[in-house]
This record gives structure tokens, C-alpha cells and sequence, in this order.
């Protein structure tokens, strides 16, 4: 989508650049009201300290004496020097030391009618000195000083002013500054754009390869090579895509295994049916067994579409657990009991180690007899002809633990998380198939759904599936 790339470009680039406009704004805010306004203050306060020495010396002298004094301070101020008498009469004036022929240029030069306007001249006739900045606005023109003084024995005002050098100076700042200002939004403007492509790259390469997920190209990776959130994000997204690989053989897997599962009970009760119609119809023995091994294998398909139901309606969260207090015994000995005839076809034995004559517990009874039936139908399935299964219930510090125990050889350690995923299959002995053949998925859901912990262990040649649960003994039960 070129649509969402560009606005997610343009929306960093706007971003970098709002940030970029923020500091040129701080920047001529900073220029304006503080530097220029500092360097007026500073020239100022130089120019009254250097000035200081001849206004002491004026306070007693006659500023007739010294012919150079007018240049002079005309110099200092780096700018105008009006000299002007009590009546407002202008006497000299002098350019940054240099004499202005007055009969030549104006009687009267426009800037007086200025100053002789403002409140700080009617001060100065009075005898009062004064110092003033000059801006109009947020532009600062210069400054001013004036002070009296005596003029071939008659008293006069000297007036010193500083605009065009200042002015000068302020306006190339600001010309500079302008031209900063352009240069700077614009490499801005470049960078920013080229930076928001850098930054919003790998985005892109990860949400492209999230497309392709959803196209079920589980194969999509982002390849990005990254120790920051976004390489984090993109090795996120490789194992979903591991994940979902997985997921997607375990559906072929599912399709398959189920297909075959159900295949063979089909199988066997059609060809039975048909036995029994043609050929055993009369013989009530083998009738009856023919029959018998019908119910079986319909039962048996029966449990299995039971199993993929509630394996699915519990994955869902649509099954809701029915606990209450139940005798765990109780529950072990009921499923011996159901199981011990297919385990007696091979000759093994089911024992039941349990020293407690109670152990009350808070589960849903018919799930947790599921989780022991399929367990022992395991069990049986692994096992070879004539051993021992042995089913031990404890009553440990803190809870309860059951473990189904069946000789055999040891699990791969690396096979031990896979065994409770839905639908693996592995070889049964002598072909055995007790059971559904997702016995072991079933128990991990329904474990998990009461909060218990399962697990399997392989020790001394023997297999050990085991759960356990919290002791509700002086305390709330689990869940």
C-alpha cells in the first residue's frame, strides 16, 4: 500500500520538521528579544564607561577649550554628536568624528524635531541627562545619550546618538539569520525525508512479511538484522512464522491422522456387519462376538470424536469446568477398572499404589478421569506383553500428585514437549491402538484448564506421566 507508506513518511518528515521549525522559532525569539537586545545594553554601558572620564571633566571645563572633544566622543559613540544650546538651537553636529558643514546639508536636521519631541529632552533642558533605546516595534534602531554641558561660557546639551552602525549591525543579523533559516529548513527538509525512509524501511519490510503470512506464505520472513525494538519485533515475527508453519503441518497432520484414525473403525465395523449378515448370522457365538467387536470399534470412534470435541470446545474456553469435592480414589479406582480388560488381552497388569485411604480434591471428576483414562491407555499402548502398570497416588507437603508408570524405553529429551501436542503420532507396541490417538493433547488441555501442573519423566527404564495439584487441606482450592 504506496498510500499508507507515504503517509507514514510524511508523517515523520512532518514531525523532524515541526521539530526543526520549533528551534528556528526558539532562534529568532532568541535573536530578537534577547541577543540584540543584550548587545544594545552592552554597547550602551560601554559607551557611558568610556564617555565617563570627559563628563568629569565637563562638569569644570568648557567644552570650547578642547577642540577635539566633540570628535572624540562623537568617535566613542560611534555615531552623531548634536550639540545644541538652551533655546534648542543646534550649534554642531558631527558624524562619528567627522564635522557635518551645516550651511551646506540643513539649518535643521529633520532628526532634532525628533528628539525635541520626546519626554527625555523636556528632562534634559532641565538639566537632567538621560539614556535611551531606540526600537519601534521589535526593531531596535540604536540608542542615545544626553547630558549638559557649557559651550564658550554658555550652558547647552550635547546629544549623542548610535543608528545607523547598530542598525546596520542588527539588519545583517537578521539578513544572516534569514538566510540560516532557508538553508537550514531546507537540509532539514532533505534529511528529515531521507531519515523518515531509513526509519519507516524496516516497518514496511515487517508489515510485508506479515502480508505474506496471511497469505499463508509461511515462509515471509522480514531478514532484518537489528539489536533495537524493530530487530525484536522482526524475530517476533520469524517464529510467528515458524509457528504458524508448524501449525499449518499439523492441520495436514490432523486431516491425515484423523482421517486414518476414523478410517480403521469404519472399516472394521462394515466389514464385521457385513460378516454378520452373510456368513455368522447363525452361529449365535461367533455372531455374538462379531457384534461385540462392532460395539467396540464404535465405541471407540464414538471416544474419539467425543475427544476432538472437547479438545476443541476446551482450546475454545467454551466448556466450562464442573468442580466440586471428589475422592480421588475413588475416580483411580473406577478407571482401573474400565481399562484393566484391554490391558489383561496383553497380559498386563494394572496396579494401583495409593496408601491414603482418602484424598479429597476439587476438580470436575468426569475430566480428571478422562485425564487418567487416556493416560493408562498410553500406558497400555507402550507396554510390552506381560509387564506392569502401576498408577501411584501421593499425598505430599503442600499437594497431591498421580503417576501413571509404565516400563519401556526412555523418551527423547527433545520429544518431551512434542508428545503433548495435538495428533503425534509414535509407535504403539505390537501395533496397539487403545484409545483416540490425541490422548495425551486432551490431558495437557484439560490439566492446564484446572491449573495443574503435568509432566513426564524417564528414569531406571521406566516411563512416569505425571500431575499434580495443590493440597486444599486448611486452604482454597485451586482454581
Amino acid at each position: 500500500m504506496p498510500s499508507l507508506q507515504s503517509r507514514m513518511v510524511f508523517r515523520l518528515w512532518f514531525i523532524m520538521m515541526l521539530l526543526v521549525l520549533l528551534g528556528i522559532g526558539f532562534m529568532w525569539v532568541a535573536q530578537i528579544y534577547l541577543f540584540e537586545q543584550n548587545y544594545v545594553k552592552v554597547a550602551l554601558a560601554e559607551t557611558e564607561k568610556r564617555l565617563e572620564p570627559i563628563r568629569k571633566d565637563l562638569s569644570t571645563q568648557d567644552l570650547a577649550d578642547d577642540e577635539h572633544l566633540l570628535p572624540v566622543m562623537s568617535r566613542i559613540a560611534g555615531g552623531e554628536l548634536i550639540l545644541i544650546d538652551g533655546q534648542g538651537k543646534l550649534i554642531q553636529m558631527y558624524s562619528i568624528g567627522h564635522p557635518i558643514n551645516l550651511k551646506e546639508s540643513f539649518d535643521r536636521p529633520p532628526v532634532l524635531d525628533i528628539i525635541m519631541k520626546r519626554e527625555e529632552f523636556r528632562n534634559l533642558l532641565a538639566g537632567k541627562p538621560y539614556r535611551l533605546v531606540d526600537r519601534h516595534r521589535d526593531r531596535i534602531f540604536g540608542f542615545e545619550l544626553g547630558f549638559p554641558a557649557t559651550y564658550q561660557g554658555e550652558p547647552c546639551f550635547v546629544i549623542l546618538r548610535n543608528t545607523v552602525m547598530l542598525k546596520t549591525i542588527m539588519d545583517l543579523n537578521r539578513h544572516q539569520l534569514i538566510r540560516m533559516t532557508l538553508l537550514l529548513t531546507m537540509t532539514a527538509s532533505v534529511l528529515a525525508f531521507l531519515l523518515s525512509r531509513h526509519f519507516t524501511r524496516p516497518i514496511f519490510q515487517i508489515r510485508d512479511a506479515v502480508d505474506r503470512l496471511t497469505r499463508n506464505d509461511f515462509l515471509a520472513r522480514p531478514d532484518l538484522r537489528r539489536k533495537d525494538e524493530l530487530g525484536q519485533l522482526s524475530d517476533s515475527v520469524e517464529k510467528l512464522g515458524q509457528k504458524l508453519q508448524q501449525v499449518d503441518l499439523l492441520r495436514k497432520e490432523v486431516i491425515a491422522n484423523v482421517s486414518h484414525e476414523l478410517r480403521s473403525p469404519l472399516a472394521v465395523i462394515g466389514g464385521y456387519a457385513e460378516m454378520v449378515r452373510d456368513i455368522t448370522w447363525k452361529n449365535d457365538a461367533q455372531r455374538e462376538e462379531d457384534l461385540n467387536l462392532i460395539i467396540s470399534e464404535a465405541k471407540r470412534m464414538s471416544e474419539m470424536v467425543s475427544d476432538i470435541l472437547d479438545y476443541s470446545q476446551l482450546q475454545a474456553g467454551y466448556i466450562q469446568l464442573k468442580k466440586d469435592w471428589y475422592d480421588l480414589r475413588d475416580i483411580l479406582d473406577s478407571e482401573l477398572t474400565l481399562c484393566r480388560p484391554g490391558a489383561l488381552q496383553h497380559r498386563i497388569r494394572l496396579t494401583l499404589d495409593c496408601k491414603d485411604e482418602k484424598l479429597l480434591f476439587y476438580a470436575d471428576a468426569l475430566k480428571i478421569s478422562q485425564v487418567i483414562r487416556n493416560l493408562l491407555y498410553n500406558a497400555i499402548n507402550h507396554t510390552a506383553d506381560g509387564e506392569e502398570i502401576v498408577i501411584a497416588a501421593r499425598h505430599l507437603p503442600g499437594l497431591i500428585r498421580v503417576a501413571v508408570i509404565n516400563p519401556g524405553p526412555p523418551i527423547l529429551e527433545e520429544e518431551r514437549e512434542q508428545i503433548w501436542e495435538r495428533y503425534q503420532r509414535s509407535q504403539h507396541q505390537s501395533g496397539r491402538r487403545l484409545g483416540t490417538g490425541i490422548g495425551l493433547s486432551i490431558v495437557s488441555t484439560i490439566l492446564k484448564a484446572h491449573h495443574m501442573t503435568y509432566g513426564v519423566d524417564c528414569e531406571d527404564g521406566k516411563t512416569i506421566f505425571w500431575f499434580s495439584c495443590p493440597d486444599p487441606d486448611g486452604r482454597e482450592c485451586p482454581g
